[in-house]
């Protein structure tokens, strides 16, 4: 693993740039989507997949990788612009085919359409969900298969999960669950964005997540989520403790880098538009 001080600033830029503009440009091609979510989570993308996640994409279904889910379905690009910038057979041309028929790039990530997606998301807490049973199968296989010299399942479950999904009774279940069975290889990051495609998330939603997170036995931190150094601290907080899943609450910015747009329900379920596109770039 290479810290990010390692990295320059200006090619740490222009890979979260990349990164960001790989999902507008999906997005505006088809006149469809959610380009809002990869613009504010490409920070944190970028760190994890770039400094931790453990994976092969010349052998996807290795067995001891790490799992990334983005429980956020609806903004699938991003995880599409990751697949292809990482080297998965996910060719530039099918995420120029974003939402067409029987193309690899579907509106929401549906597992077997493309190498490297774990599960298929869309449906608001399915992705949390999933991630859970992710996590106890790995305690259950490490307990069956592991040895003190052979340790040979350690590896840890990813997601990225949004207001939607922490609204869902589904993700409180598995939520519980995770906490009681202390699920130390689970490691979550929670975009706090404070945008629903209705507008501002008090509109509905205005819950304490970390007292809750807390309350169900889990190790919780709150970062910035576009600082770099912040997201490596607290990714690598969230690996040492092994007795309790981890929330990493990101408070990030819908739209990020977008001038007109940047935190307005406007960018979460609609492409940019070409002006505002060409402003972005």
């Amino acid at each position: 693993m290479t810290s990010s001080s390692a990295v320059k600033p200006e090619l740490a830029r222009l890979a979260v740039n990349t990164i960001k503009m790989l999902a507008v440009d999906a997005v505006e091609k088809a006149s469809s989507g959610h380009p809002g979510m990869p613009m504010g989570t490409a920070d944190f993308a970028f760190i994890l997949w770039t400094r931790y996640l453990q994976f092969n994409p010349e052998d996807p279904h290795w067995p001891n990788r790490d799992r990334f889910v983005l429980s956020a379905g609806h903004g699938s690009t991003l995880l599409y612009a990751m697949l292809h910038l990482s080297g998965y057979d996910l060719p530039l041309e099918q995420l120029k085919q974003f939402r067409q028929w029987k193309s690899m790039t579907p509106g929401h990530p549906e597992y077997g359409c493309a190498p490297g997606v774990e599960t298929t998301t869309g449906p608001l807490g399915q992705g949390f969900g999933n991630g859970v049973g992710m996590a106890l199968a790995a305690r259950m296989a490490a307990a069956r298969f592991n040895t003190d010299e052979h340790p040979i399942i350690d590896h840890y479950i990813y997601a990225i999960v949004s207001d939607g999904d922490m609204m869902e009774g589904i993700t409180a279940e598995a939520a519980s669950l995770a906490g009681h069975l202390g699920l130390g290889n689970l490691i979550y990051f929670y975009d706090d964005n404070h945008i629903t495609i209705e507008g501002d998330t008090n509109l509905t939603f205005t819950e304490d997540i970390e007292k809750r997170f807390d309350a169900y036995g889990w190790h919780v931190t709150r970062i910035d989520g576009h600082d770099h150094d912040a997201i490596e601290r607290a990714i690598a907080g969230a690996q040492a403790e092994m007795e309790r899943p981890s929330l990493i609450i990101g408070r990030t910015h819908i739209g990020a880098g977008s001038p007109n747009k940047q935190d307005t329900s406007g960018v979460h379920g609609s492409a940019l538009g070409a002006e505002e596109v060409i402003a972005t770039k």
